[in-house]
């Protein structure tokens, strides 16, 4: 198997939203974003499938002489070498791939944030900066599409939270912030045990729209700094955000059910939407 086989299989194999995204790309731009979301799999994928939190660090510390190895011209991983050919025609930075490493190790250390403060910074690394290399594979050429691909980034992010708060719980991690939780009453520990029914109570309702309504103003601060110059470049953005956004709107109709399963839309939802921002942004 190739380098360019195994990235491609590896971002098939994930059934994510960027995926669908990816398929409306010209061949050059959609192998660089293929291999740079392997990347972001890979690294991720330690945190969620290594059990051992020293284990998992470890494989992190791999990852990050990896990373610097690459860039000295010599990748061993086929992910690296699949991605290495592209970091200098779109501007993709070993200090980017770092910063996702790093949000990756957050999971190992820290299970609670005191404040959204304190989650922005976890966003930002594991999503913002991710937004933002996509960006540059897309094609841009404005400076306020970086804050757009940014912000898109964290309005995605937050929706992961949202409709992963049950599936985190059993991991031990409540990513929605602690100030919160008491500003609405929501006990850690009700998240924790994941109930059904008594878990969706009023109080965990209000919290999460809360949290929505904050996703969506996200979402509407990042579409209002795309730049029109840029718009159709970025369409691959805007499919991601019109998929992430139907499944916070989905997650939202349904009562927040969030606590004993994990809501998604079927791979033909997913398509159908990817090809209608397509061919309404041409």
């Amino acid at each position: 198997m190739t380098p360019e086989q195994y990235v491609q299989q590896k971002a098939a194999a994930s059934g994510s939203s960027f995926y669908y995204a990816f398929l409306f790309l010209p061949p050059p731009r959609r192998a660089a974003i293929t291999a740079f979301y392997a990347f972001c799999r890979e690294v991720d994928d330690v945190v969620d499938e290594v059990h051992d939190p020293h284990v998992a660090g470890q494989k992190l510390a791999w990852w990050t002489r990896e990373v610097h190895q690459s860039f000295a011209g010599q990748p061993t991983h086929p992910v690296m070498q699949a991605l290495m050919p592209h970091v200098a025609p779109f501007d993709i930075r070993a200090e980017h791939l770092l910063a996702v490493i790093e949000g990756c190790q957050m999971d190992l250390t820290q299970t609670r944030y005191l404040d959204f403060a304190g989650l922005t910074r976890y966003c930002h690394l594991v999503a913002g900066v991710v937004g933002e290399v996509a960006s540059s594979i897309f094609g841009r050429t404005a400076e306020d599409t970086l804050r757009y691909a940014h912000t898109l980034g964290l309005a995605m992010q937050l929706t992961n939270i949202i409709r992963d708060v049950g599936e985190d719980a059993r991991r031990g991690r409540i990513y929605l912030p602690i100030s919160e939780l008491q500003r609405f009453d929501v006990k850690a520990h009700e998240l924790l045990k994941c109930e059904r029914p008594w878990g969706y109570s009023d109080r965990f309702q209000a919290l999460m729209k809360f949290q929505a309504e904050r996703a969506h103003w996200f979402y509407d601060e990042a579409l209002s700094a795309l730049p029109d110059i840029d718009r159709a470049d970025q369409r691959p953005g805007l499919m991601m955000a019109n998929i992430y956004r139907s499944l916070l709107r989905e997650i939202e109709k349904g009562g927040f059910q969030v606590l004993h399963q994990r809501i998604s839309l079927t791979p033909l939802r997913k398509l159908w939407i990817a090809g209608r921002t397509h061919w309404r942004s041409r």
